[in-house]
């Protein structure tokens, strides 16, 4: 099992990025609040992983907290949550706000997520109430690590965060209807997804 990774950024592009480990490379899908703390590429990098293997292919998960991975692995426990699922959930909400809707039996504000219909949402409450009961925060990571990504067209932006919004769940008219209505000019696709994702909730 793989628990943990340090190293040197290569890529960026949500949901997937790239750290070089000693000559490796891993690719390594993460959730948009994991991406919003990342430094630049480039630069070092230290990720809570979950590593699944399947038949068909290996996936590395990887989170900028221990309460992420932990909620990830949580979510995943749950009946018709996969790991796509688990990612959009943890992109669209913050953690602490999550387990507050599952205790109180918030639905109405699950089915909010995308992907998240009435059936999913009371399985949710359902299955993870219990699990969340003694759920004990972190300290909280205050606001993101300003990123810039010099270089690169507006046209390229746009695109990388339609195509991360797609990769989440959205469909593709929704999520270019969006990112055309909350780009304000930001200088990288994450402070894009970031509005973007504000605004579908």
């Amino acid at each position: 099992m793989i628990g943990q990774i340090r190293g040197i950024i290569l890529e960026k592009q949500p949901p997937q990025l790239i750290v070089d480990v000693h000559g490796i490379g891993y690719e390594i899908d993460a959730p948009m609040s994991t991406f919003y703390q990342l430094p630049d590429t480039g630069q070092e990098v230290s990720l809570y992983t979950h590593f699944i293997v399947r038949e068909d292919a290996h996936h590395l998960y990887g989170f900028y907290t221990r309460d992420e991975r932990a909620l990830f692995k949580t979510l995943l426990k749950v009946n018709g949550v996969g790991p796509r699922l688990a990612l959009t959930i943890l992109s669209s909400t913050a953690t602490e706000e999550f387990v507050r809707c599952v205790l109180n039996n918030d639905t109405a504000s699950l089915v909010r997520l995308p992907g998240v219909g009435k059936k999913t949402a009371e399985r949710l409450v359902i299955e993870m109430r219990d699990k969340l009961s003694d759920w004990h925060r972190g300290t909280p990571q205050e606001g993101a690590m300003p990123m810039t990504q010099d270089g690169q067209g507006r046209h390229q932006i746009l695109q990388d965060a339609i195509a991360a919004l797609i990769a989440l769940g959205y469909k593709q008219q929704e999520a270019t209807r969006t990112i055309t209505k909350v780009d304000d000019g930001a200088l990288n696709s994450e402070e894009l997804i970031r509005r973007a994702l504000r605004e579908m909730m």
